[in-house]
């Protein structure tokens, strides 16, 4: 039986990444395969082309099983990674053809690196990263688990993402020092075309040029219907 492979997600990012996912498999010769997607929530059982399987069906199929979660809520892609894990399906990365990958790179399970990306030297990343196109990671950096990096997201060299960190769109983050990383904190957001100059703290959300935190918001006083 041929081998059964899903993207997890039939929204947005799961369509894009479908044809890369398609590309991948028949230019590095895996033969006869099927891919599917996997969503709980399609109201059509066929997505450009594709069947559109349950995660029961999926994981009730008896064929060799892959899969790979194109949904950004990092939330999300842990609880269904660890799922599918769990039931026997192995992880797969989806590489595009010209995502650029230079020099000792170590990159974990279950990443995907859309169109258009580069990876320089000596990088280090963790488990399920989503590489947006246009984006790139420099030379001497350590990126954590379910670190997602929207399109054309710039982080230069010797710089630290800790787990479930979410870069924006055309952000850039600003090279650390051998001594110094810099240092973006676990959880943390880094809003669009915001550029970071220093570190983020863990679950922190920073916005604008030079990046800083966004202040809470004042608290109301409590209505006093008595007044109204």
């Amino acid at each position: 039986m041929k081998p059964l492979y899903a993207i997890v997600g039939a929204g947005g990012f799961g369509r894009e990444v479908m044809p890369v996912a398609a590309e991948m498999l028949s230019a590095r010769g895996h033969g006869s395969f099927e891919l599917v997607f996997v969503d709980d929530n399609s109201s059509t059982p066929m997505v450009n082309g594709h069947q559109v399987m349950t995660p029961t069906e999926f994981l009730s199929d008896a064929r060799e099983k892959h899969f790979n979660v194109a949904i950004a809520d990092y939330r999300i892609r842990e609880r269904l990674a660890a799922r599918f894990t769990d039931d026997g399906a192995q992880p797969f990365e989806i590489s595009a053809e010209n995502c650029v990958r230079l020099s000792a790179n170590e990159i974990g399970e279950g990443a995907i690196l859309c169109p258009f990306t580069t990876i320089t030297s000596n990088v280090t990343i963790g488990r399920y990263f989503h590489l947006n196109p246009y984006s790139y990671v420099a030379h001497d950096c350590r990126i954590g688990d379910f670190v997602t990096f929207a399109p054309a997201a710039h982080c230069n060299g010797r710089v630290v993402i800790e787990d479930y960190a979410y870069i924006g769109s055309a952000a850039v983050i600003k090279q650390g020092t051998p001594d110094k990383p810099m240092v973006i904190g676990k959880g943390a957001i880094v809003g669009m075309g915001a550029v970071v100059t220093k570190s983020v703290p863990p679950f922190a959300t920073v916005v604008g040029n030079p990046a800083a935190p966004i202040a809470p918001r004042e608290k109301r006083p409590a209505r006093n219907d008595a007044n109204a």
